[in-house]
């Protein structure tokens, strides 16, 4: 029933195109990984044949319970949670986690990050390698004023379109690279599109990582297409719910103008924002 629920609510909103489904198993039985920490080499005798490659595409839903908590995105974390996968938080927490996924740069991030330091917020920044090679300056300032990157993939593949192998690479040659070049050790992962399969999350698990989806997401990533300012600030507040984690794109000019307001509304209300 839960899995029927969550595919009822996969419309994607993010800039990497829409969901998919692609119904091809492997088997039925329920084989379970065992979990590895950060940088460890899954045995090539891991056992992953138990799980479900169906392509999944997330998205948090319409529907909304009573906290106006998406009932998307309360079903992915029962569902997935045994894969370290989430994608809202605690409901008894006042809290929004704010985060931006990194796939190019357009101008606007260095304003976001001034707003972040102004109103004393941390975020998460999800990188792609290619982001992080040709914005070396921004990724260093995300790290020296304590916001966390997050893994958002080497080369921004659907995971559940790769064997086993294919996903550890995506996952941990970014995670080297990071590390390497910044020094910063990496445990949060967002899924390209997000798009995921049981295997998937299971192997980005063994990698060491959470996989973190979202529960609030809307049509800002398109820089020709930008929302109108004031209809983005009110559907921002309107989602408000504890626990919230918000997904926006750093290319939309919309996102920077509004961000302080958006803060400054969600702190009156009595929210607080966590990394």
């Amino acid at each position: 029933m839960r899995k029927s629920i969550i595919a009822a609510f996969a419309v994607i909103l993010t800039a990497c195109g829409a969901a998919q489904t692609d119904k091809t198993e492997i088997d039925s039985s329920d084989i379970q990984p065992i979990p590895m920490p950060i940088g460890s080499i899954i045995n090539a005798d891991t056992n992953y044949s138990g799980l479900s490659r169906e392509k999944h595409g997330y998205g948090q839903g319409v529907q909304l319970d009573a906290e106006n908590r998406p009932f998307g995105a309360t079903e992915f974390n029962t569902e997935y949670s045994k894969y370290n996968a989430s994608a809202i938080g605690d409901s008894s927490e006042k809290n929004i986690t704010l985060t931006f996924d990194q796939g190019y740069e357009n101008g606007y991030t260095a304003k976001i990050l001034d707003t972040l330091k102004e109103k004393n917020v941390k975020a998460v920044f999800f990188l792609l390698q290619d982001y992080a090679e040709r914005n070396p300056e921004l990724v260093r300032r995300m790290i020296a004023e304590g916001h966390t990157v997050g893994n958002h993939s080497v080369t921004h593949r659907s995971m559940p379109c790769l064997t086993a192998d294919e996903c550890r690479s995506e996952v941990m040659d970014m995670h080297k690279y990071i590390k390497d070049n910044f020094g910063a050790e990496m445990n949060l992962f967002r899924p390209p599109m997000g798009e995921y399969s049981e295997l998937s999350l299971a192997v980005t698990r063994d990698c060491g990582y959470k996989t973190l989806l979202w529960s609030f997401a809307y049509a800002d990533w398109d820089p020709a297409k930008q929302p109108d300012r004031t209809q983005a600030l009110e559907k921002l507040k309107g989602a408000l719910h504890n626990g919230a984690v918000y997904l926006l794109h750093s290319v939309s000019e919309t996102n920077a103008e509004i961000l302080g307001e958006f803060i400054d509304y969600a702190k009156s209300r009595g929210y607080s924002f966590s990394a």
